[in-house]
């Protein structure tokens, strides 16, 4: 298995459980009520969700793997800005960051492929 391989597998399971805990999870509503955000909670968990099963699927097929990962890199920039936004500690935005910077990484590496005619 691959580095990139792991990496997606590794980014889906954890948007994957990320979405089980917004369902299961008081917190996670209340974190989303914190940012603001109670109206787009929703939208964000199903976008999530799509995203985490975009990689999956972008591992047989690489076109999906740009748009998932760079779908969900933009999303995580997203949720960087409201942590800066609302004033959130350095601690706390830090897994925001973490998960953009590794779906960009997916994303650069789906774009290599693509040029490369690998798909």
């Amino acid at each position: 298995m691959s580095l990139l391989q792991l990496l997606v597998l590794f980014s889906s399971l954890s948007f994957f459980a990320y979405a089980v805990s917004y369902f299961r999870s008081p917190h996670m509503k209340a974190e989303f009520r914190r940012f603001g955000l109670e109206k787009v909670g929703l939208l964000t968990i199903v976008l999530e969700i799509l995203g985490a099963a975009g990689l999956l699927v972008g591992l047989f097929f690489n076109p999906i793997l740009l748009i998932a990962s760079g779908g969900l890199a933009a999303l995580m920039f997203l949720g960087v800005l409201v942590r800066f936004k609302i004033k959130d500690g350095l601690w706390v935005t830090i897994p925001a960051a973490f998960f953009m910077a590794l779906n960009t990484y997916i994303f650069y590496e789906s774009l290599e492929i693509a040029r490369s005619g690998l798909s």
